[in-house]
């Protein structure tokens, strides 16, 4: 068993992709300078869309077995992306704070998922998304990141720098979100001189 210092992350990839997309990729870097154990899911989801719940629930599940028999950790955080937020039941049952990135919020399991949550999350989509409601993203949680025009990429229209600097701004919310909703300082740390 390794030590974690309690801290400990699974990255949950999108159907066509893999947990090294750049929301991810940053989002591993953000837990792991937390001092976080991190876990990729690698994976070929299904194309049939009947079974992918099934899946991405049985691989999740796999994931947060592997990751207490490794860390001690019972609730490591997701971060997961468009397919990944299929987990939301999973999340939701097992008390796990989350960050969906670009979330399928017109998926209902997942959407009544994300309502019965109780575990705090972060919600990040774009208004040119096709998946994305942010009506539905603002009534899960008031953690809501919202790029007017990004698709299902959080990418938008015109030079690369400009979705450069929206994925610095998604990080900026992820690490905030993770320290003051879910890995929060140790008062004693802070109470040394």
């Amino acid at each position: 068993m390794t030590d974690a210092g309690g801290r400990a992350a699974i990255m949950v990839p999108g159907g066509g992709s893999t947990a090294d997309v750049p929301l991810l990729a940053y989002a591993r870097v953000a837990a792991t300078r937390r001092g976080s154990h991190v876990h990729r899911i690698a994976w070929n989801a299904p194309v049939d869309w009947d079974s992918r719940h099934a899946f991405v629930a049985a691989r999740v599940a796999a994931a947060l077995d592997e990751v207490t028999d490794t860390t001690g950790v019972v609730a490591p955080v997701l971060f997961a992306k468009s397919l990944g937020s299929l987990a939301a039941p999973l999340a939701a049952d097992r008390g796990l704070a989350a960050v969906w990135f670009t979330p399928l919020l017109t998926d209902e399991p997942t959407v009544a998922a994300l309502h019965r949550a109780t575990a705090p999350c972060l919600v990040i989509g774009g208004t040119a998304d096709p998946w994305w409601d942010g009506a539905v993203a603002r009534s899960v949680t008031s953690h809501v990141v919202e790029i007017d025009g990004a698709d299902h990429s959080m990418l938008v229209p015109g030079p690369a720098s400009v979705s450069a600097a929206i994925l610095g701004q998604v990080m900026d919310a992820v690490e905030l979100f993770l320290d003051e909703q879910v890995w929060l300082p140790d008062p004693a740390a802070l109470a040394r001189p």
